[in-house]
């Protein structure tokens, strides 16, 4: 897949950094901007890498590190071990990610042994990385990580203040 000139300097000026080995742009923000970038399971200098869904939006990733310095993650983690329906929905969200990827590990004809079962953001028993949870949210669609779209719930319109960059 061909990705376009202008999303890669607008998520290099994003990150600060050349964008490493975008399969796609996974989520746009309302501004036209990525937001998310889907990436490849392997990346082009041979490392590894989980986080298909990265999110590259400041505004929102600089929000979400506020968020996690408030104790959500913890929060989340206990209702993860208290709510039965919960944990259902965040473990079927880890399998959702990892079909994903695999998806992608496919169509790349990659090996990707080292990450095979792992997913990101401490899916499926415990939160870690908001980042990932409203990446993944963001680019698979709202009801397919209930942690994530609670993430996005509480950035509110990011947005609204005009494009990042």
């Amino acid at each position: 897949m061909t990705i376009d000139d202008a999303d890669v300097a607008a998520v290099n000026a994003q990150l600060g950094r050349v964008p490493r080995s975008i399969h796609e742009i996974g989520h746009r923000c309302p501004c036209g901007n990525p937001d998310v970038v889907t990436t490849e399971p392997r990346l082009d200098n041979g490392t590894p890498f989980p986080t298909t869904y990265y999110l590259t939006c400041p505004r929102a990733a600089g929000m979400i590190g506020t968020l996690e310095a408030t104790g959500v993650m913890k929060e989340m983690s206990a209702r993860l071990a208290e709510d039965e329906q919960l944990a259902a929905a965040y473990r079927a969200a880890h399998e959702a990610y990892l079909a994903a990827r695999e998806a992608i590990r496919i169509e790349k004809g990659q090996d990707v042994p080292e990450i095979e079962g792992i997913s990101a953001g401490g899916m499926p028993d415990r939160v870690k990385c908001l980042h990932v949870l409203a990446g993944q949210s963001l680019a698979q669609g709202r009801g397919v990580n209930p942690l994530g779209d609670e993430v996005l719930d509480l950035l509110g319109d990011w947005w609204a203040k005009g494009p990042c960059v």
